[in-house]
């Protein structure tokens, strides 16, 4: 028998995912009291537009657009606004009146927020976001909670689905990245402009939220490298494929020690990369989304499943919410952000890694010779050499040979392969540098 007072649940946003939350909050509210021990009370959901269409649609008398006086009213306040203003302000307001805040806002976890656990450590409230990296995927208490003991080495991550679909279409069906992008967009995949996405600062965003959780540090936004996957072409692909490798957008943050200071600091990073197709991530298809985990004690550990979509993400916005309840009713305050490590962020010319690089070149005597002794005069060893040859036009009407070289490297650091790349650019007996991939998952 519940005898806790009812729970006044405020929602702001009544978008895809908002909508979902408050239609399974309605339906299944009797089912969650019971789990909770407590009545949950959706109390209103603040939107721009009462008479907007939505799916699945909002009981009208629920909708205002007075999101003030809704938090003021309410014990936990769920952000599904979006975007950083006005949404920060309203939960800086909601923590401030003592509500718990749930959101699945990456953009401003990431910008903002150090300022928002601050916020809610002093009041003694609780800011809960497993929506914010991985949609239903639960990685964000995994990380926060059952991993706290142990001592996280890596994480790999398929963090966008858009881009993965989009790699997924360009190996599996040989379609452009035009044709995939399209293909994205007219499924409901892509948004109407997909920079976000396609250019990483979507997974750039919710990579920081990995790194500052698994290393218990800050980790800001702008310490994040970041490409996206414009550049990556249907010859990549394939090419990549010949030789037992799949192109994923990765999310990698890790642990390391930078080779010429010797300090010890944490890496955290977004670029389009080769993983041989026996790794787990090779295997994640389509809009999917998947978190490979690397701890010193538990080992690897994988998260998987659906990185998007309205009815999933409103899966983890409301698992976020029978733990907001079930602390109301139980009391304490909130647990606070374990981000006090204070681990320096190391810049991407740290990280040790491998190269994958094409190269066309004249097919003359003496060529692989002064190729190798650019790699060899930055330090970098070679692993592999592949070649193929064939005539292309030149400038006049004779033709001259050339070959393709795909070359795979050993470890080294950043800096030294990328001085590499730049030295084989300016070389006479190097055409055109095709491509440039790293090797992850090795």
């Amino acid at each position: 028998m519940i005898e806790y007072r009812n729970l006044r649940i405020a929602l702001l946003g009544g978008g895809s995912v908002g909508a979902q939350v408050a239609s399974l909050l309605l339906a299944h509210g009797e089912e969650l009291a019971n789990r909770v021990g407590a009545g949950l009370e959706l109390v209103g959901v603040a939107v721009r537009d009462i008479d907007a269409e939505r799916t699945p649609a909002i009981p009208r008398h629920l909708l205002t657009t007075d999101a003030e006086s809704l938090i003021l009213g309410a014990d936990i306040v769920i952000e599904l606004m979006g975007g950083l203003e006005p949404a920060r302000t309203y939960i800086l307001q909601a923590i401030n009146s003592g509500a718990d805040v749930i959101t699945a806002n990456k953009a401003l976890l990431a910008t903002h927020g150090p300022e928002l656990f601050e916020a809610a450590e002093q009041v003694g409230a609780q800011l809960y976001y497993e929506a914010a990296v991985g949609g239903a995927i639960p990685i964000i208490r995994p990380l926060r909670d059952s991993l706290a003991g142990d001592r996280v080495k890596r994480i790999l991550g398929i963090v966008n689905g858009t881009t993965n679909f989009i790699l997924d279409r360009m190996d599996l069906h040989g379609d452009s990245l035009e044709e995939a992008l399209a293909t994205a967009t007219q499924l409901g995949y892509a948004e109407a402009d997909p920079t976000a996405d396609i250019e990483g600062y979507d997974a750039a965003q919710k990579v920081a939220i990995l790194a500052s959780l698994a290393f218990h540090t800050t980790v800001p936004l702008d310490a994040v490298h970041r490409e996206g996957i414009t550049t990556i072409t249907q010859e990549q692909v394939l090419s990549a494929r010949k030789a037992g490798y799949v192109v994923k957008l990765l999310a990698i943050c890790e642990r390391l020690t930078d080779a010429e200071t010797g300090t010890e600091g944490v890496s955290a990073r977004v670029y389009p990369a080769l993983i041989p197709d026996t790794h787990p991530l090779a295997a994640v298809h389509g809009a999917n989304n998947a978190v490979f985990l690397e701890a010193e004690a538990a080992g690897s550990l994988m998260f998987y499943g659906a990185g998007a979509g309205g009815i999933e993400t409103a899966s983890a916005v409301l698992g976020d919410l029978v733990s907001a309840a079930r602390r109301h009713v139980i009391g304490g305050p909130g647990v606070a952000e374990s981000t006090h490590a204070e681990i320096p962020v190391l810049p991407i010319s740290s990280v040790t890694t491998r190269y994958q690089i094409t190269l066309e070149v004249a097919d003359e005597p003496g060529v692989l010779a002064r190729i190798a002794s650019l790699f060899s005069e930055h330090s970098v060893s070679v692993e592999a050499v592949a070649q193929s040859v064939a005539a292309i036009a030149s400038g006049t009407d004779a033709t001259r040979a050339t070959a393709t070289l795909v070359i795979g490297t050993h470890e080294a650091t950043e800096a030294a392969l990328a001085a590499t790349v730049a030295a084989l650019d300016r070389s006479d007996v190097v055409t055109a540098v095709v491509s440039v991939l790293r090797v992850e998952g090795l």
